[in-house]
């Protein structure tokens, strides 16, 4: 199974991209999955225009990670918290591509504050039974994550790994149950 995991905050100094950085190294460790990674700011998008539907009308500067969306089997989208919503530019990228029938979806937010972007991850879930994606009802909510991660993506509170590990279960379980 193809897992993509999106970290979709734009911003040059994420400390999002820390959580996602360090679900990537530990789905990779931990699964016998094919772990992909795709970083919003690596290729910003433009405005939606045009839903591509198939790789082959995907401008060539889109190519690479249109090409990890299409191959996806699985998504783990990783946000900041934007305002009480989940990051223009995740949903920018999304609008992108065709509905993801049936595709199973994990959720992390991910926020300096104490709650840790719980009000991103509602508008997540809408968000994806919008996209016809299935989401995992647990997900990863990360407060205070410059106290959790470094900025290497490394876990830095050992506490919170039994989240973690509860997160990555009841995600593969989802994923594993719905891909063919």
């Amino acid at each position: 199974m193809n897992i993509l995991i999106i970290s979709g905050s734009p911003r040059e100094v994420s400390v999002t991209v820390r959580v996602a950085k360090f679900l990537e190294r530990h789905f990779s460790q931990n699964s016998d999955h094919v772990i992909n990674f795709l970083d919003v700011r690596d290729e910003p998008y433009p405005m939606i225009q045009n839903v591509w539907g198939s790789l082959e009308v995907v401008p060539v500067g889109y190519k690479s990670s249109a090409q990890k969306v299409f191959e996806s089997d699985a998504i783990i989208l990783v946000s900041p918290e934007y305002n009480g919503s989940y990051s223009p530019a995740l949903k920018n990228l999304l609008d992108h591509f065709p509905k993801q029938s049936r595709k199973p979806f994990g959720i992390v937010t991910a926020s300096p504050g104490m709650m840790g972007g719980i009000r991103a991850s509602m508008q997540m879930q809408q968000m994806i039974c919008a996209f016809f994606g299935i989401p995992s009802p647990h997900m990863l909510i990360v407060g205070a994550v410059e106290t959790k991660f470094n900025e290497n993506g490394d876990l830095i509170d050992e506490s919170f790994q039994k989240l973690i590990d509860n997160f990555t279960k009841e995600f593969l379980w989802l994923a594993e149950k719905t891909v063919d």
